[in-house]
């Protein structure tokens, strides 16, 4: 598979998002393993790093800078503002102060002068489009940023914020079983040439032929919060996922690499960013784009695994209120 542009930047389609080298997945690898991986990352050819400052409060930035800032020629780098966390409390600010004093902290954890990309990662209803735009219009001419781009913004969001100024990535939740973007925001970013940068490509894991029972995941990983991964739902999913798992295996991908081959055929505007902690997962995930496709593969995955096959939604109750990607009607 040929390289893929994000903001006229051509990139392997294949990404590296960071998050869980620092937070959210249970306990963390070691500073040494994460180095490690990020660094055979970029030895496999992976060259767009993904982070956020709300991941590990800006522990994962700085483990960026530690472990591969010496070879930041080598990569795209993209990172996040706009979540609060207040203990388990989630809030949304995007107004143009905190845009340019985030992307001045962001900047200083991940010692460089510049990001590719700085996305706004939730959509602020407070806060008009035209200001938030307009604060990363403002850092696109002071040179410390590329391009901007949105996370979980909805189709017409996007649109207005296009309007102010170009958007050069949106990132939403893209997988087989979560689908929403299908309802606006694929065809949006298709239409207005954005690239469309997928996380979570397999299911939170889910998809990645490895987790079996949710109940042995540590209580730090967000996953146990996750309705989908309950106990009232998990067991029907498990049954779908056990189907998509042997139609990988048949045809010569590991679930994982057929996961993230559905997402990139969804359209040449369309990158994936799985996030792993494994030296072999990693090798896995980045040999996806570049194995052989058996005809009807791609149709067969959506037909066994989609939005109507799966139960529970993709976040919890204190969680939904601040996506402002397209619903599907319960």
């Amino acid at each position: 598979m040929q390289t893929r542009a994000i903001a006229g930047t051509p990139l392997h389609p294949v990404g590296l998002g960071c998050m869980n080298l620092s937070w959210a997945y249970g306990t963390p690898p070691s500073e040494n393993e994460a180095a490690a991986l990020l660094n055979r990352a970029l030895d496999l050819g992976c060259n767009h790093l993904d982070t956020a400052n709300i991941y590990g409060a800006g522990k994962n930035e700085e483990l960026i800078a530690r472990a591969v800032g010496h070879r930041r020629h080598e990569y795209f780098l993209a990172s996040k503002t706009g979540i609060t966390v207040d203990g388990p409390k989630r809030g949304i600010d995007c107004s143009p102060a905190t845009i340019t004093a985030a992307l001045d902290a962001t900047l200083k954890r991940l010692n460089t002068d510049h990001l590719d990309l700085f996305y706004m990662h939730r959509f602020d209803p407070k806060v008009p489009v035209a200001d938030c735009v307009g604060a990363m219009a403002r850092a696109i001419e002071a040179g410390k940023i590329r391009a901007y781009g949105v996370s979980e913004w909805n189709a017409a969001h996007i649109r207005e914020a296009h309007s102010v100024h170009p958007v050069g990535a949106v990132q939403p939740e893209y997988s087989l079983w979560t689908r929403n973007v299908e309802l606006g925001v694929l065809d949006t970013c298709r239409e207005l040439g954005i690239a469309l940068v997928a996380f979570s490509p397999v299911g939170r894991g889910a998809l990645g032929g490895v987790i079996r029972d949710p109940s042995t995941l540590e209580d730090s990983d967000l996953r146990t919060k996750m309705p989908r991964f309950n106990a009232e739902n998990w067991p029907h999913n498990l049954a779908v996922i056990v189907k998509f798992e042997a139609l990988a295996r048949d045809n010569g991908f590991t679930p994982a690499q057929l996961a993230l081959r559905w997402v990139l055929e969804q359209g040449d505007h369309c990158h994936v960013i799985p996030g792993t902690t494994s030296l072999a997962h990693l090798e896995e995930n980045m040999a996806a784009a570049s194995l052989p496709l058996p005809e009807g593969v791609i149709e067969e995955a959506g037909r066994i695994v989609n939005h109507a096959a799966i139960r529970g939604h993709r976040y919890h109750d204190a969680i939904r209120p601040t996506i402002d990607t397209e619903e599907f009607a319960d």
